[in-house]
């Protein structure tokens, strides 16, 4: 028996079975940390922001990050989930771990694995852990997004996606989370990310992914 009392919130899979939460998760998922209070985003001056997963296909998480720029120490860690108890719970855990002790270097931030998230709940059961597998992917994806907007374009990290643009180090999933957030044209894409400016050769290629996203996402 594990010295962390593990009770239901609510659930159960596909048999019947109960989903088990630890007493961790639940303080996480009712009493959330660094969440960001849908509409405050608008004005939340972040040094970066990543986004993974659509609400119209399941969780989605958005986490904002402060950078001390001496250090390159996370300052702060905003976020906004849309899904289950476990994707709050993980996200709000995650922003803990990246700010607590007066923050994790970025460096270090991008070394957390969906385990260490786990480790600190004190689990997930197995049908959520994907949720904490979001986790790290979006604040990769917001130190990315620093990197990008502070010219540090070789040091974004690109995870099994491809680049549409060599010089920016822009990939395609940066154009579908371009066209999440509601670009719908060429220009609308390359007002969030700068993408085809210096190569303009990559741009049919831009257009193409553009309509893609779009279809699948909006049905245009």
């Amino acid at each position: 028996m594990s010295k962390i009392q593990k009770q239901t919130i609510h659930g159960r899979d596909g048999s019947g079975t109960a989903w088990l939460y630890s007493d961790i998760v639940k303080e996480h998922f009712f009493n959330p940390k660094n969440l960001l209070i849908n509409g405050q985003e608008e004005n939340y001056q972040a040094d970066g922001m990543g986004r993974v997963g659509s609400p119209a296909c399941g969780d989605e998480m958005v986490i904002w990050i402060k950078v001390d720029k001496k250090t390159e120490k996370i300052k702060e860690c905003k976020w906004q989930t849309f899904g289950c108890g476990s994707a709050i719970a993980s996200t709000s855990m995650l922003s803990v771990m990246v700010t607590e002790k007066g923050g994790m270097t970025l460096e270090k931030a991008l070394k957390i694995k969906p385990q260490d998230i786990m480790k600190r709940l004190g689990g997930l059961p197995v049908r959520k852990i994907h949720c904490s597998v979001l986790g790290d992917k979006a604040l990769r994806a917001a130190i990315n997004d620093y990197f990008r907007s502070t010219g540090q374009h070789s040091r974004i990290i690109t995870e099994g996606a491809k680049i549409v643009d060599e010089k920016l180090k822009i990939t395609d999933h940066d154009i579908e989370e371009a066209v999440l957030e509601g670009a719908k044209t060429l220009v609308d894409v390359q007002k969030r990310l700068k993408v085809g400016v210096a190569t303009p050769e990559a741009i049919p290629e831009i257009e193409q992914l553009i309509r893609f996203y779009s279809e699948k996402y909006y049905g245009t």
